[in-house]
């Protein structure tokens, strides 16, 4: 047998090993079949062999190194199967091989050198493989060689120079892998190259001028790079070419007029550069163009008439550029074009009534500029329009009535503009509707009679404008995630309908007329976030069903009719963060109702019915942050000490109440308070003396019965005693003298009890002390223990500066002047126990961990009472605190934020990179980022996180703080580094932001497109504009955060990647002007 073919069928199963016993064979053929496993290596007999194709099969397992042997082979074909492991160096010995393809296999390892033997090649494609490594030098070798494919693959370091002595090269394709360094200028010499494929590396440095000699190119793409430097002129050479992508890279000057030489062009993609200057009017001459891409750069200047002559186009993207003047009448003749775009420039004067007539239009978005006048109602002919965004201009008049005949319309923003007038009632009449916002308009009349049964609606924002008209019957909305229409003129009642938007997300409708009850099918929406229905006439009860809704984190109801009590069921709120029933007519608080809502920051209940004793059970909600307002109600009987345990707290307001005895003097160690007002109320006494109450007014504590002390306006506490004489004196010294009696007559009945004892008893200390493992120091572990304990009255909340979602953390200060911080871990949640040994083991190897960047773990200890560990003390608080501080958040200067950037990112590649086993941290957020103070910052928590996983069972409760998780988290529970480089970029954009930026990555989120963001918008605006080279800095660094939030991990760099690329921030180009350069976010 001299010939078997097989080809094309759907033979299955293995080669038989029997086939190499056919040694006189010159052809074998058995591609396109379902074969499986692997390749005999009794193939190494059929020496005679010139043709050998196994290619679109199942094979998998290693190639046999016997192949090497059939040196006849002209053709060998593997392709397109799973094969795996190294590619054989024996294949050197084929050297009458003139086709070698073996891309789409699962090949590993380097591309050997013995490759570059094969001089007779005409086709060599290795592509789509996992093959790493550097292309071999000897590869310049093979000058026949008209293809060369090793895209996707995983191949690094620097392309050969030898490259360039392919000269009957056509194509190479090297995209989509990791190589760097420049574009080798001997490819200038590949002249017969009709494509040249580089994009989707990190080739940095200019584009060689050499590349214009290739006059018979047809595609050239060297997008998604780190290009830099200017176009060259030399590519007006390239007459041929229909496809020039450069987009996605660093480059920068202005766009070459030669270009509009490229007569053959179809593609043109420069987007996502900072190039600058006008766009060329030479680019009118480009009239095979389907496709012009120059978003994301800085083009100035007026958008050129000529544009208009590209009547092939289908896509014109000019978008986040700073483009003036008007947009072109001549766009009118683009009747071809689908996709207009843009948005985000400086464009101004009024839409030209030429647009309706490009009757192929889709997607028409000219949002963020200046444009103003009446929206044409000639868009009313572009009845292929799905997405038609306007927002953000300064559009006035009426929306024309047309536009309700857009029967495909998906996605219409009109807001932030002038509008008024009615919205047009068939707004929906084409059942398609997803998106509508036309908020902070000054809209009225009725509402859209065809949104009442809008099915497809999905987000919908009309507030801030005059909207009238009854919403009873609205509410049928299967698909609807987010709806907000406060602040208008809206009346009627809430629908049960409504109850069956399974899908909603945020439900506001504040600040109308609605009036009746709350319709208790509300308490279906099982995945709603935000509830806020204050500022109505609302009334009866809050329904107890609400007590199902277990996402929310927001609820209002403020400023209705409700009146009853608070139900007990809202403590089953386990995400509620903000409660607002202020100004209603509610008087009574179930037991256990608000207690259990430990994640709340925010809860008023001022302005109601509520008597009696404040709830010492408000003390147990330790986030409470912003505000605590219980104030023009008609509380009585005294403060609740317990509620100076809201050691986070910023704002507390008890004022027009009841409230009589004094103010509980455990007040002074509410650290976080900065705002208190008690006014109104019959409390006498001391004013505790602490920071909040020395720097309050009077007026916050005016209207009582008799304070004194450090209040500005009120006496002193001494005159204040001394003032009140006859009978009042009197008692006070009654009062005064008798407990101090009984005191007396106690320790002296205590001092004889122990007297009559044999054996001394042991001090609370001692018992503490007792059964302990210790390790702090390498020292005596239970003296310096004991010391703690002193210091921190036996962890009394006085001494407690915060608490997180590991534990309590207690400020130590020793009879050795040391400051320590000790953190009590919170005990497991299931009421498991550690494995004592396992967890020492664990300690022990934190400890040993030594960076200037992270909290330094001196010890720990272990005991019956629970775990501690002991901590470096930073004295400057944690960033989140200084970010919030007006004063101090200036002080935090650029020069100092960038440097505490870089703290963090070397912190985070040391634990990932350099520790023996990495560790994960689980929650990098500005919590957990601590400051000296010089500013210099550290990661603290990096061993809770770790420790309190060690058996795997608690997983889920240390999955991070939300805004800063990873998207990934919400389908999987595998924290991994990847997670905490996510969190990392959330946090360089808070640095930078000066706040959370929650708005901002939502966002990103609803844009479904990448997403091109002046650096200016991103800075804090208390802080001066930085100079150029600090914005260059600033610019890079949150290039890399963008990096940073990509949705899918392996597309995000590691945290040493980061730390690489952030401490060594070069230049994105010459001349650039960062501060108003374009970043690029992508769509979360």
């Amino acid at each position: 047998l001299t010939s078997l073919l097989l080809w094309g069928n759907q033979f299955s199963g293995g080669i038989p090993q029997e086939l190499g016993h056919l040694v006189n064979l010159e052809s074998l053929d058995l591609s396109a079949n379902k074969l499986m496993g692997s390749i005999p290596n009794a193939f190494g007999n059929l020496t005679k062999l010139p043709i050998l194709n196994l290619f679109n099969n199942q094979l998998s397992g290693h190639v046999p190194r016997e192949l090497g042997s059939l040196v006849n082979l002209e053709v060998l074909g593997l392709n397109n199967n799973t094969l795996m492991g190294s590619i054989p160096n024996t294949f050197g010995n084929l050297t009458k091989l003139t086709s070698l393809l073996l891309w789409g296999n699962q090949f590993s390892g380097g591309i050997p050198q013995e490759l570059g033997h094969l001089v007779n090649l005409e086709s060599l494609d290795l592509s789509a493989n996992k093959l790493m490594g550097s292309i071999p030098n000897a590869f310049g070798n093979l000058t026949k060689l008209p293809i060369l494919n090793l895209f996707n693959n995983q191949l690094s370091g620097h392309v050969p120079r030898e490259l360039g002595s392919l000269v009957n090269l056509e194509v190479l394709g090297l995209n989509n892998n990791t190589l760097m360094g420049s574009i080798p200028n001997t490819f200038g010499n590949l002249t017969k190259l009709t494509s040249l494929l580089l994009w989707g590396n990190q080739f940095s440095g200019g584009i060689p001028q050499e590349l214009g000699h290739l006059v018979n190119l047809e595609s050239l793409d060297l997008s998604a790079n780190k290009l830099m430097g200017s176009i060259p002129n030399a590519f007006g050479n390239l007459t041929k070419l229909p496809i020039l992508n450069l987009f996605n890279n660093q480059l920068s000057g202005h766009v070459p007029r030669e270009l509009g030489s490229l007569v053959n062009l179809e593609v043109l993609g420069l987007n996502n550069n900072t190039l600058m200057g006008s766009i060329p009017n030479t680019f009118g001459n480009l009239t095979k163009l389907t496709s012009l891409l120059l978003w994301g750069n800085q083009f100035s200047g007026g958008i050129p008439q000529e544009l208009g002559h590209l009547v092939n186009l289908e896509s014109l993207d000019l978008s986040a550029n700073k483009l003036m003047g008007s947009i072109p009448n001549a766009f009118g003749n683009l009747t071809k074009l689908p996709t207009l775009q843009l948005w985000r420039n400086q464009l101004s004067g009024c839409i030209p009534r030429e647009l309706g007539s490009l009757v192929s239009l889709e997607d028409l978005d000219l949002s963020t500029n200046k444009l103003t006048g009446s929206i044409p109602n000639t868009l009313g002919n572009l009845t292929k329009l799905t997405t038609l965004y306007l927002n953000d201009n300064q559009f006035y008049g009426h929306v024309p009535k047309e536009t309700g005949s857009l029967m495909n319309l998906k996605y219409l923003q009109i807001d932030g503009n002038n509008l008024s007038g009615p919205l047009p009632p068939d707004l929906c009449a084409g059942g398609m509707l997803k998106r509508l916002t036309a908020h902070g308009n000054n809209l009225n009349g009725p509402l859209p009679s065809s949104l009442v049964n809008c099915k497809s609606l999905v987000r919908v924002r009309l507030e801030s404008n005059k909207i009238e008209g009854d919403i009873s019957e609205m509410g049928v909305y299967p698909n609807l995630v987010y709806i907000d229409m406060s602040s208008n003129k809206l009346f009627g009642q809430l629908s049960y309908h409504w109850g069956g938007c399974h899908n909603l997300t945020m439900l506001r409708i504040s600040n109308n007329n609605l009036a009746g009850e709350i319709p208790t099918s509300l308490g279906q929406l099982s995945g709603l976030r935000i509830l806020d229905l204050s500022s109505n006439k609302l009334e009866g009860e809050i329904p107890s069903a609400l007590g199902n809704l277990r996402e929310l984190f927001n609820l209002s109801l403020a400023v209705n009719l409700f009146h009853g009590s608070i139900p007990r069921e809202i403590g089953a709120m386990s995400s509620l963060e903000l409660l607002d029933l202020s100004s209603n007519n509610l008087n009574g608080l179930a037991q256990d109702s608000i207690k259990n809502c430990l994640r709340l920051r925010l809860l008023k209940l001022n302005n109601n019915n509520f008597k009696g004793n404040i709830p010492a059970e408000l003390g147990l909600l330790r986030n409470l942050h912003d505000l605590l307002d219980l104030s023009e109600n008609s509380f009585t009987g005294a403060i609740p000490s317990q509620l100076s345990g809201l050691v986070m707290l910023d704002t507390l307001n008890l004022s027009h109440n009841e409230l009589n005895g004094s103010i509980p003097s455990s007040f002074q160690y509410m650290r976080s308070l900065t705002t208190i007002d008690l006014s109104y109320n019959e409390l006498e006494g001391p004013v505790p003396d602490s920071k909040v109450f020395q720097g309050a007014s009077v007026q916050q504590f005016m209207h009582n019965k008799m304070l004194c002390g450090v209040v500005k306006g009120l006496p002193p506490c001494n005159s204040a005693i001394q003032s009140r004489g006859g009978r009042e004196g009197y008692k006070i010294l009654v009062l005064a003298t008798v407990p101090a009696l009984i005191s007396l007559v106690v320790v002296a009945v205590l001092l004889m009890f122990c007297h009559e004892r044999k054996k001394p008893k042991e001090t609370n200390t001692d018992k503490v002390t007792q059964a302990i493992t210790f390790s702090i120091w390498s020292v005596d572990g239970a003296n310096v223990f004991k010391q703690i304990i002193e210091a921190t009255n036996n962890f009394s909340e006085m001494h407690c500066i915060g608490i997180g979602g590991y534990g309590s953390v207690y400020k130590a200060k020793l009879a050795t002047r040391e400051i320590f911080a000790v953190k009590k871990i919170h005990m497991i949640e299931d009421g498991c126990c550690l494995n004592e040994t396992v967890f020492n083991r664990e300690i022990e190897s934190l400890m040993k961990i030594r960076h200037r960047n992270i909290i330094k773990l001196f010890g720990y200890c272990s005991s019956s009472q629970g775990r501690f560990l002991i901590y470096e003390y930073m004295e400057g608080g944690d960033l989140a605190k200084t970010l919030k501080d007006n004063k101090r958040a200036i002080e935090l200067d650029w020069r100092r934020r960038i440097h505490i950037m870089l703290d963090v990112v070397h912190a985070l590649a040391y634990m990932h990179h350099d520790c023996s086993t990495p560790i994960v941290h689980r929650d990098i957020t500005s919590n957990n980022i601590l400051l000296n103070l010089e500013f210099r910052a550290c990661i603290s928590d990096f061993g809770t996180a770790k420790i309190l996983n060690i058996d795997g069972r608690n997983h889920t409760r240390l999955a991070g703080t939300k805004g800063y998780l990873a998207p990934e988290l919400a389908y999987t529970e595998n924290m991994t580094e990847k997670c905490d480089v996510y969190s990392f970029g959330v946090l360089v954009l808070e640095l930078f932001m000066g706040s959370h930026p929650g708005d901002f990555l939502s966002s990103l989120s609803l844009a479904n497109k990448i997403n091109v963001v002046c650096l200016q918008d991103l800075l804090d605006p208390r802080l001066v504009i930085p100079d150029a080279e600090t914005a260059r800095r600033i610019y890079c660094m949150l290039s890399v955060a963008a990096q940073c939030l990509e949705p899918r991990p392996s597309h995000r760099p590691t945290a040493r990647q980061a730390s690489d690329e952030l401490s060594t921030t070069k230049a994105c180009g010459d001349h650039v002007d960062y501060l108003h350069a374009g970043i690029t976010f992508p769509a979360l």
